[in-house]
């Protein structure tokens, strides 16, 4: 865990009980003067994972764009818990002031929001990126800010789900029936049942021995999650369908904002729009890195799905009749027209 003093660039290390005492005993925002501020964050990883590098390249940003002295302090390593904790945090106003966390966490606030992860949103990197770059999600933004009190002050993402399977699935033919795990979310199996495979809501630690027992012949996921549990070893196959590319939304918390001063909510909201881009470019080239490695290993064979065109054609009556269902459909008109 590391404090961030942004106006020198400098780190002073706290210790643990210390740190929690102090940031879970007390309100988020704290300023030890007048023109100084120290705002908490929380990153459920190391500091090599692309979200906690994305928020110290945010910290960064602010420290360049605002004069005042404004202090970073963030955790690491799930130190104040999950994001499902860090919504609650965020809503209140303690605890935490910014983070990165999946839109399904925030759900319940902004019924709308699951559209951001519903596969074959995007057409390609070029598209999401076009997207996560304008005001497109505007409204999912305001619901957010309305219900939870939570503000999108940028976007970062960019792992890309692909199949992975025990045998290659290199087109319909080969799709059709395909026994695989998706996760939990009924639009998940809505959007492959329509492809014709065979989809199942298995729990995620179990994929592995399910794909080994054969229960299942395969799943889907990103490069990181593939070659840290090592699932090459039972599906060396990935078929790059490129349906799903993550969006990760950076928060911070509504009540922390209208605390600061003009010139700093100026300074965040400008650092939270270029960090965004900086994590997307970060995550976006780490996986198609980590992909390469495992291709250059050995670990797995690499293959494009044949027809891909048709598959966004084909899942079109899902995600409409999906959009509709959270009241998305003007979103989802706006995305596809991008």
């Amino acid at each position: 865990m590391a404090f961030f003093n942004v106006a020198t660039k400098k780190v002073v290390h706290l210790t643990m009980s210390l740190a929690l005492a102090t940031v879970l005993g007390a309100a988020s925002v704290t300023t030890a003067s007048a023109d100084s501020v120290t705002l908490r964050g929380a990153s459920m990883f190391d500091d090599n994972h692309a979200f906690t590098k994305t928020m110290v390249k945010f910290s960064e940003l602010v420290g360049e764009y605002y004069d005042g002295d404004v202090e970073f302090d963030l955790r690491l390593n799930g130190e104040l818990g999950v994001e499902k904790d860090y919504v609650n945090f965020l809503q209140q106003g303690v605890a935490i002031d910014y983070t990165i966390m999946a839109p399904s966490n925030m759900a319940k606030f902004a019924p709308s929001i699951p559209l951001m992860d519903m596969p074959f949103l995007f057409r390609d990197l070029d598209h999401w990126n076009t997207v996560l770059s304008s005001t497109a999600f505007g409204p999912l933004e305001a619901e957010l800010e309305k219900n939870a009190d939570i503000m999108i002050i940028g976007y970062t993402g960019g792992g890309v789900r692909n199949l992975v399977s025990s045998e290659p699935i290199g087109n319909l033919d080969e799709l059709a029936g395909h026994k695989m795990r998706v996760m939990g979310a009924p639009i998940q199996a809505q959007i492959f049942a329509a492809l014709t495979a065979a989809p199942a809501a298995i729990a995620y630690n179990e994929v592995y021995n399910a794909i080994q027992s054969g229960v299942i012949a395969g799943f889907e996921n990103e490069a990181a999650s593939i070659q840290n549990l090592k699932f090459y070893e039972v599906a060396p196959n990935v078929t790059l369908t490129k349906h799903t590319i993550t969006v990760r939304p950076i928060v911070m918390s509504g009540k922390t904002f209208r605390k600061l001063p003009a010139a700093l909510q100026a300074a965040v909201m400008k650092a939270g729009s270029e960090a965004g881009a900086f994590g997307r470019e970060l995550e976006s080239r780490e996986d198609g890195l980590k992909l390469q490695e495992m291709v250059d290993a050995g670990q797995v064979k690499v293959q494009e799905f044949e027809g891909r065109e048709k598959l966004l054609e084909m899942v079109i009556p899902v995600q409409d009749a999906f959009a509709a269902e959270i009241e998305a459909t003007d979103l989802l008109n706006a995305v596809r027209g991008m």
